[in-house]
């Protein structure tokens, strides 16, 4: 039956996968690790992850300078300097 007819009909809505950011250093050896934790964790819930050189933007030097690597979820900070899995899997819908 359609909308018209008085019943509304089930629309599926299809949530969108998370999105990753990790801002870090090219030479930075904690980025590297973090990025090679975070990446099957990633791969497993369907996320998108972007990788961000803070050194290409002034604005990013001036906010994560010290912090990095940076992980950011759908624009919620969840960790820096080391991989929180705890609370990456938790972010993802990913079990313990």
């Amino acid at each position: 039956m359609t909308p018209a007819s008085g019943v509304a009909s089930a629309v599926s809505a299809t949530p969108q996968p998370a999105h990753l950011v990790l801002y870090g250093r090219a030479w930075c050896h904690l980025c590297e690790d973090m990025h090679a934790a975070l990446a099957p964790l990633a791969q497993a819930a369907g996320a998108r992850l972007d990788v961000v050189d803070v050194d290409a933007d002034p604005a990013l030097v001036a906010r994560y300078d010290e912090l990095v690597p940076v992980l950011v979820c759908d624009g919620v900070e969840l960790c820096h300097y080391r991989l929180d899995e705890a609370r990456v899997r938790a972010a993802l819908g990913l079990g313990a």
